[in-house]
């Protein structure tokens, strides 16, 4: 491998990974923080997409698309959180489980009543529609890069918001103890609304800003939920900078596990063991540090 393919892996790397926290730190917010398991939060990223798709169609611009795909998606996971998961939070796992599964099978039901199950591609924006040469023969799409520094732009945002601000001190006060909180007057409930909308909406604009470099289809969302759960596992349950640093991880790993080869008596083993090398990752995070990079100790 020369160094310019090195180089376009690397960002290929970054990017994946960078937009796998962006739908993993939604999940994280809300399993950690709220103690909720929800198995459908993967088919709210197939949500962004098939909005980002739909509305683009409709309006003929994929910026417009995505001013009004933002509201809808918080829109719904406020719905979502006041009508269902609310009721939840005092009861056991299995229960969101059930309940979070049942999600997944209604929004497919859903979005095939209304979009179909035929396979949709989104265009790139005019405005980031080039490429950046490299080499004589090799460029990388602007589109990728603005989608890195769109989603690096997020997970500084939300840092800054759960660490320097007002709201993230209601919400970590929140996840400390739940009851101490509400005692000193904390809105809980309003809380807890707002971190499920918020890790709903980050969920649906990693689809919708997805959309435009991959396809939109059916049970897109239910790839990514696994990944999603290895994410918050080898971060540590509850930590966003352990996220963003387990998100990274395994897009180096799955990236470069499918590209670099190993010849073994004339047999290629690295692409071939690509698929388990993100859970061999896990397995040995979790034989080193069995709560996670930056999870808390029991």
């Amino acid at each position: 491998m020369d160094l310019a393919t090195f180089f376009i892996q690397l960002l290929n790397a970054l990017q994946y990974g960078l937009l796998l926290f962006l739908i993993a730190s939604g999940l994280t917010l809300v399993f950690g923080i709220m103690g909720v398991i929800n198995l459908a939060h993967g088919a709210f990223t197939m949500v962004g997409a098939y909005l980002a798709w739909s509305l683009a169609e409709l309006t003929g611009s994929f910026w417009a698309a995505l001013a009004l795909g933002i509201p809808l998606t918080v829109l719904l996971g406020a719905a979502v959180e006041w009508l269902f998961v609310r009721r939840l939070y005092a009861r056991d796992h299995l229960h969101q489980v059930l309940l979070t599964f049942g999600l997944i099978l209604i929004l497919e039901e859903s979005r095939s009543l209304l979009f179909g199950d035929d396979v949709h591609a989104v265009a790139v924006p005019v405005l980031l529609s080039g490429s950046l040469p490299l080499t004589d023969t090799l460029s990388y799409p602007v589109y990728r890069l603005a989608l890195s520094g769109a989603c690096l732009a997020l997970a500084l945002a939300m840092a800054w918001v759960i660490r320097a601000t007002r709201v993230g001190m209601m919400v970590r006060a929140g996840a400390s103890n739940r009851e101490m909180a509400e005692a000193l007057g904390i809105p809980i409930k309003w809380v807890q609304l707002g971190v499920f909308s918020t890790g709903i909406a980050l969920a649906g604009l990693a689809g919708m800003m997805a959309a435009p470099v991959s396809s939109v289809y059916p049970g897109m969302g239910n790839q990514v939920l696994i990944l999603c759960f290895v994410v918050v596992v080898i971060g540590g349950i509850g930590s966003v900078k352990g996220a963003f640093v387990a998100a990274l991880l395994i897009g180096l790993v799955d990236t470069f596990g499918k590209v670099v080869t190993l010849e073994v008596a004339g047999v290629k083993l690295l692409p071939q063991l690509a698929g388990m090398s993100v859970y061999l990752l896990m397995a040995a995070v979790l034989l080193w540090r069995p709560e996670g990079l930056f999870g808390r100790r029991p």
